[in-house]
């Protein structure tokens, strides 16, 4: 099983707002691409001094090739609405890794 773990630290006056949307249209369109088996969201507990709320999303995959066919064809795309969105108003990093 691969894990793609998307951290992503949104501005705190919006976090709200952006977790509606990750709910409702974001997270849908990722799960749409059949990638994926199931994901979660989880908010990290720590107080962020600059202000951010900082979630962590991970995606669960059943292979690597099945992961690599979502790099491929919808990634990009699906990245690019969240960035055109909330542009300047976050910071995220992705790590992928694998259950043992």
């Amino acid at each position: 099983m691969i894990v793609f773990n998307e951290t992503i630290k949104i501005d705190e006056t919006i976090h709200q707002e952006w977790l509606a949307w990750m709910k409702e249209v974001h997270l849908p369109n990722v799960m749409a691409t059949g990638k994926f088996t199931e994901h979660r969201v989880c908010r990290l507990l720590h107080d962020d001094e600059d202000g951010g709320v900082t979630y962590a999303i991970q995606y669960y995959s059943p292979d690597m090739e099945t992961f690599q066919q979502y790099q491929q064809e919808h990634a990009a795309q699906l990245q690019r609405s969240h960035m055109e969105r909330y542009k300047d108003r976050y910071v995220a990093f992705r790590t992928l890794m694998e259950m043992v």
